[in-house]
């Protein structure tokens, strides 16, 4: 058997070096954004409770606060790539489509639909149906081999 060479050594303690670095930062982030998040919350709710008295108003402070969690879980399931990539060095395509439709769902969320183009719509509606067909694939109709990590 052969021995291992020194810059392949050197090579694998980057790699791991630079996954547990990504990992310390998003978690960082994740931890900062929930903590922004709540303070968002709570003065919103003291300063602007009162004040929505419209449907309209109250549709535009539910879909930001919508938007900030779909973004805290986000950076969770990016975590869960690195994870998963630090563990077995394999990205797994299930993971990816699913940050990719959590993305595109929190923009699907923040959109103003009332005043899109109609060939706007049909894109988003398009990269929408592309990425949970893709998911549906992977995930129900791939070999049982595909989806162990």
């Amino acid at each position: 058997m052969q021995e291992e060479q020194p810059t392949s050594k050197i090579t694998k303690w980057f790699e791991k070096s630079i996954l547990v670095a990504a990992q310390i930062l998003l978690m960082a982030v994740i931890l900062v954004m929930v903590i922004q998040l709540w303070f968002m919350f709570s003065s919103a709710i003291a300063n602007q409770l009162n004040s929505i008295d419209s449907v309209p108003e109250l549709m535009k402070s539910v879909q930001s606060a919508f938007s900030g969690v779909l973004l805290i879980i986000l950076g969770l399931e990016l975590m869960e790539t690195l994870r998963v990539y630090f563990k077995s060095h394999r990205i797994r395509l299930e993971t990816i489509l699913a940050v990719a439709i959590i993305a595109v769902g929190r923009h699907v969320i923040n959109l103003d639909v009332e005043h899109m183009a109609g060939s706007s719509l049909i894109g988003v509606a398009a990269i929408v149906m592309t990425l949970t067909g893709g998911y549906f694939l992977i995930r129900y109709k791939a070999p049982v081999t595909a989806n162990c990590t």
